[in-house]
């Protein structure tokens, strides 16, 4: 299982302080964030919580879980309301409704890349092919303002709805990693190592930047700092994912991920055979959306654990704060529980996977790690809906700790 609190007892924040969602990216694996969520819910109502409405102050996402953040942002008045409908569309979600995926649509887009994997490059060059993605994602365009409404954010935060919230995205034409944010009250913008922040309205072009898988899905054109910047996934080049909501003043921080942070040994028997592009590229998505965050969990756990050794006066004298942070994260790996589902892929797409590799059923199965991404089908989706829940009330004393539900309950009746 995942680590669960990363802060000391003693270093925890007070009761009362900000917390922060944090949503990682992962295309339709991102499924799984719904499912915990609607568990928290269950642990919330079951542990006698009085209050009620969103629980956090704070909302981060990226890619995939920068719009599972929006959709929980843009009804932070109607919490349950916006659970309940992301429930709903990810129950019955459909991978046209996210890419075109007839064959007409897969022949524009993708069919023009396999071309230039063969000897037609001559003559897609010739005719001038530039095919700017392997699938075109316009569906999901028109599906997002059907699922909630961005511009109700300012008026949410200035009710007192939410504080923050963020998403991230990455610069093709510079090569940085760019969190876009809006807030109720001033926070300054900041910068690190290839990474900075640009307070912004969100809109629908920062999610489809944020979510715009490389290769899979085109790039989009943002505004930074006044200049156009043609932005993809933020998950690349994602050094720090738990950061943004450092800065935008979490005091504790809820993460759910979309793979398991450490694999144990996989016994099982293989047949070693050099890759298919498809296992190649699998791998390397595994690396843009998996990797950073455990990295990042672990820093953070060193720096919680550096000042538990620092006396009261030595930590006055450091800019660093304890954050208790509660990771939430796949006890199974997704990749086999898409090599489950890959038949319910459209027969257009699953043709087109097919020619870089990936094929099979179920343990035999090659590139399901790559498919995991694209399998916006129900019966991938509901299985990893059911596991998020199962994961999260697996950890339902360490949530009601984390968010302190119950505890009034148990000091009413300590007194009577």
């Amino acid at each position: 299982m995942s680590p669960t609190h990363l802060a000391p007892p003693s270093l925890r924040p007070r009761p009362g302080g900000k917390t922060a969602l944090v949503l990682s990216g992962g295309g339709a694996r991102a499924a799984y964030q719904v499912g915990v969520l609607q568990a928290l819910q269950l642990i919330r109502r079951d542990a006698g919580e009085r209050r009620r409405g969103n629980p956090f102050q704070i909302i981060t996402g990226t890619s995939a879980g920068a719009l599972n953040g929006m959709a929980l942002a843009c009804q932070a008045d109607h919490y349950e309301l916006a659970l309940r409908t992301m429930v709903d569309v990810w129950r019955d979600f459909r991978a046209e409704q996210v890419y075109r995926a007839d064959s007409l649509g897969v022949i524009r887009s993708g069919a023009q890349w396999l071309t230039l994997f063969s000897l037609g490059w001559a003559l897609a060059r010739w005719r001038r092919m530039r095919p700017r993605s392997l699938l075109d994602n316009s569906p999901l365009r028109e599906l997002l303002p059907q699922i909630f409404q961005v511009d109700r954010l300012p008026q949410l935060m200035a009710e007192g709805h939410l504080d923050a919230v963020a998403v991230t995205a990455s610069s093709y034409t510079t090569g940085e990693h760019v969190t876009f944010y809006d807030s109720a009250q001033h926070i300054a913008p900041w910068a690190r190592s290839q990474r900075l922040s640009v307070r912004d309205p969100l809109d629908l072009d920062h999610l489809l930047a944020s979510s715009a898988i490389p290769f899979v899905f085109p790039a989009v054109k943002l505004s930074v700092q006044g200049r156009d910047h043609y932005c993809g996934d933020g998950s690349m080049r994602q050094a720090a994912p738990i950061s943004p909501a450092i800065h935008l003043g979490a005091d504790r921080i809820l993460v759910i991920g979309v793979g398991r942070l450490y694999e144990p040994p996989d016994l099982r028997e293989k047949v070693v055979e050099y890759p298919n592009l498809a296992q190649i590229a699998g791998h390397a998505m595994s690396s843009i959306f998996l990797d950073s965050l455990t990295v990042d969990i672990e820093r953070l756990q060193r720096i919680n654990h550096t000042l538990s050794l620092m006396t009261p006066e030595q930590r006055e004298r450091t800019s660093l704060r304890p954050i208790d942070v509660l990771v939430i994260a796949p006890s199974q790996r997704i990749d086999d529980i898409a090599a489950r589902h890959l038949w319910a892929l459209p027969p257009a797409v699953r043709a087109m996977l097919r020619a870089v590799g990936v094929y099979g059923e179920g343990k035999s199965a090659r590139g399901a790690a790559l498919a995991s991404y694209l399998l916006f089908e129900s019966s991938f989706t509901r299985e990893l809906i059911h596991l998020g829940f199962t994961d999260a009330l697996a950890q339902r004393e360490e949530v009601r700790t984390f968010f302190g539900w119950g505890e009034g309950a148990e000091r009413q009746g300590s007194a009577a």
